[in-house]
């Protein structure tokens, strides 16, 4: 099992200002010490149809337009602003990723030439965009199942057999909820991907959307090697996924946390350790041998 890496997902948590971003990448990086913050990037209109492009937002208090189209505009960066948030990530020696939610979108990211894209699980199931980046993008594809039935993800694996890019492909235990109550989160799901794709794909993560940290920990023990989760400067900030999110010590504990189950899932090198010696030699010395 490799060493967990700890994805901070921003996605839109910072509020369409470059600046809240910038802080956000410097954050995550220098204080909770991460290996990966992740941002989103859509084509509204080709993912909204103009009924729901110009549909007020279901949430009104969450909302940054006057129509749903215009909420996920504000939200949204350029490429430039994209690139810009890369240099960000080499500055603060920090690994720079982003979701793709559609074709236009998938084929802007690949141009920055990341080591790693996201797919998730809402678009896992998108073919055209699947086959472009799998034929146009040459860094590790990481996926999300969430939403998605056991034939799906089945057929998903396949198809990047059949492409020659299943050993480039990470997929993710993931429940699509905001957030997930502790009985939904499915755990053992690793395991079971695991055992049926450890060795078809790359490797196997968890995309959390739970409350808390400790959940984190026993999927690490379960063999999950990246760990992702929602990442807020605030959770009281107006959007939809900011109480989904940790604040910058909760990541910092996550981090620190998942890192330390890690180092603890060896065997015994030895029958006594090192570190035993001392203590068997005060504490055992009149103990009668068998």
């Amino acid at each position: 099992m490799n060493k967990p890496r700890i994805i901070a997902e921003i996605g839109c948590n910072h509020k369409g200002d470059i600046e809240i971003a910038r802080e956000m990448i410097e954050t995550a990086a220098t204080y909770c010490k991460v290996d990966v913050v992740k941002f989103q990037k859509r084509c509204n209109h080709e993912l909204l149809t103009p009924e729901e492009y110009n549909a007020p937002h279901p949430h009104p208090e969450n909302s940054y337009g006057a129509t749903y189209g215009e909420h996920r505009e504000f939200l949204e960066f350029s490429l430039d602003q994209h690139r810009q948030l890369q240099q960000w990530c080499k500055d603060f020696k920090v690994e720079y990723s982003t979701s793709v939610w559609d074709l236009t979108s998938a084929k802007e990211i690949t141009t920055l030439q990341p080591k790693l894209i996201k797919i998730p699980s809402a678009c896992n199931l998108n073919r055209e965009m699947l086959t472009y980046l799998c034929n146009n993008f040459g860094g590790d594809i990481h996926l999300s199942l969430g939403m998605t039935t056991k034939e799906e993800t089945e057929e998903i694996v396949t198809f990047f057999e059949d492409m020659g890019r299943n050993k480039d492909l990470v997929i993710y235990d993931c429940t699509s909820g905001y957030p997930v109550p502790f009985e939904d989160i499915c755990l053992l799901e690793i395991v079971r991907l695991r055992e049926l794709y450890g060795k078809r794909v790359k490797s196997v993560g968890f995309s959390g959307h739970h409350l808390g940290i400790a959940v984190d920990s026993a999927a690490v023990a379960l063999g999950a090697e990246w760990i992702e989760r929602h990442f807020t400067l605030d959770r009281t900030w107006k959007g939809t996924d900011h109480a989904a999110s940790l604040e910058p010590d909760g990541v910092r504990k996550l981090a620190r946390d998942c890192r330390a189950v890690y180092k603890s899932l060896t065997y015994k090198r030895e029958d006594i350790l090192d570190i035993e010696k001392v203590q068997r030699d005060k504490l055992k010395k009149n103990q009668v041998k068998w």
